[in-house]
């Protein structure tokens, strides 16, 4: 019987309990604060990591894994009886963390290693990650594995609000940010990727006026196979919750709290809604 073990990278913000349900192995990115370096989500926990940012002036920094962390995760997947490795990990155009999975794969051949670019990233590329586990327990081979993951690769959204534009304008991962900054005071942002990178999606007046157009935009997605939500220590994201409720979703609402891997780019306060459709 096939027995395909998934992995990704720790930019999925998938809730530690559905990653030990579902056997998924994490390989971390670390996170930087000045001198200070920490393994994601192994020294620094998500409320750990927002607790530091709010207290630290220093603007954190991530790194993409060695390319040896994923050839490790793949000999242990191997010796723990694996038949094939699906990784999916985030979008290549964000970081080189899909291109450490793929050259950690070098020279390793005890069982087959199909990398996929998710090309996504936070609870975006954490449901295609779940998605595709939850296939590969039913016993499912790898080449219908990746061929599922890829498949939703197509087919998954996020689109989100941040509170601040600093840590995007600092990190480099909007282009166009500093035009938004003259009216921040009077706006919230609206952000989604697209093609794999961070673009404005719009604005709006009120935070509750932006919950309402992230609802929005799911909600006209046609028939949805998954929802996510994930957000940074944010006080009121049950108020999107709520909005969400409406929804009909052929799996349950994922929720969880975002990591340090966006949250350095978003800032306290980022609230997003991914999707897959059916």
């Amino acid at each position: 019987m096939s027995n395909v073990h998934i992995i990704t990278d720790s930019a999925c913000d998938i809730p530690d309990d559905l990653i030990a349900r579902l056997n998924i192995t994490v390989v971390p990115l670390s996170i930087r604060f000045g001198d200070e370096e920490f393994v994601d989500r192994r020294d620094l926990t998500p409320s750990q990591f927002w607790d530091k940012c709010r207290s630290s002036s220093t603007l954190p920094e991530t790194a993409a894994p060695a390319p040896g962390a994923f050839h490790q995760a793949y000999e242990d997947a191997a010796d723990n009886g694996a038949t094939g490795i699906a990784v999916i990990a985030l979008s290549g155009d964000l970081s080189a963390t899909c291109q450490s999975a793929t050259l950690g794969a070098d020279g390793f051949d005890r069982v087959p290693v199909t990398v996929v670019d998710s090309r996504a990233v936070t609870l975006a590329q954490g449901l295609i990650v779940i998605a595709a586990a939850e296939l590969a327990a039913t016993g499912a081979s790898l080449d219908d594995v990746v061929s599922l993951a890829r498949d939703y690769v197509t087919k998954t959204h996020v689109i989100g609000t941040i509170d601040t534009l600093d840590h995007l304008i600092k990190g480099g991962r909007l282009k166009g940010a500093r035009a938004l900054l003259g009216s921040m005071l009077s706006v919230k942002p609206l952000l989604k990727l697209e093609n794999g990178v961070v673009v404005e999606a719009g604005r709006a007046r009120t935070r509750s006026k932006a919950f309402a157009q992230l609802h929005d935009a799911a909600a006209t997605a046609g028939p949805l196979a998954w929802v996510g939500v994930t957000h940074g220590d944010a006080p009121d994201v049950e108020k999107l919750l709520e909005l969400l409720d409406d929804l009909t979703v052929q799996n349950p609402v994922v929720v969880s709290q975002m990591g340090s891997v966006v949250g350095t780019h978003g800032g306290p306060g980022i609230v997003g809604v991914s999707w897959i459709t059916a």
